[in-house]
């Protein structure tokens, strides 16, 4: 059985996949907490009562944040190409563009910007947006180059999450506000 606690990190050092030991200041730790940060955010949305189809969406997208954190915990590349559970990859941009394409048929169209809000599930949607970008943000401050595909995906995630928050409140009949 796993312990919880291991008091390795009692002097604010954690360990990167390939056991390198750093600071938890390190900006690739920092990188990666922003997307355990938003993936714990998503799942904050879905438990505000978001319907099957977006749930089903960010069931994927949860998964797949998991494999971001693990290619950003793993600056060494050790994590052998048969773990493809850890992978990230173009299909999973189009499939994110696709879901936007399909959910803004669904919209009215933006004509103004809209304040962040609504419903429950719309409004964590709206927060889990702005934890993606300041992700992205971190990711692409990184001192090392990380994979573009991580990049592009989380800029389309943010995108994608902008619209669902946006389909969550329609779907429950909340009225956008306009700036």
């Amino acid at each position: 059985m796993l312990k919880i606690y291991t008091k390795a990190g009692d002097a604010g050092e954690t360990s990167l996949f390939d056991q390198t030991r750093v600071s938890k200041g390190d900006p690739r730790v920092d990188a990666y907490g922003e997307v355990d940060e938003l993936n714990a955010a998503l799942g904050a949305a879905r438990a505000a009562g978001l319907d099957a189809d977006l749930t089903g969406v960010l069931d994927a997208i949860q998964k797949e944040l998991f494999a971001i954190g693990a290619r950003l915990a793993d600056p060494s590349h050790r994590i052998a190409a048969r773990v493809t559970k850890a992978d990230v990859v173009d299909t999973q941009i189009a499939r994110l563009e696709a879901t936007i394409d399909r959910l803004e048929e669904t919209l009215p169209p933006l004509r103004r910007f809209i304040l962040p809000g609504g419903s429950p599930g719309g409004s964590l949607l709206h927060l889990a947006r702005t934890i993606c970008r300041r992700a992205e943000r971190r990711v692409v401050s990184l001192p090392e180059p990380v994979d573009p595909v991580i990049v592009v995906y989380l800029n389309r995630l943010s995108d994608l999450l902008f619209v669902m928050a946006r389909a969550a409140n329609h779907r429950s009949g909340v009225t956008e506000i306009e700036w």
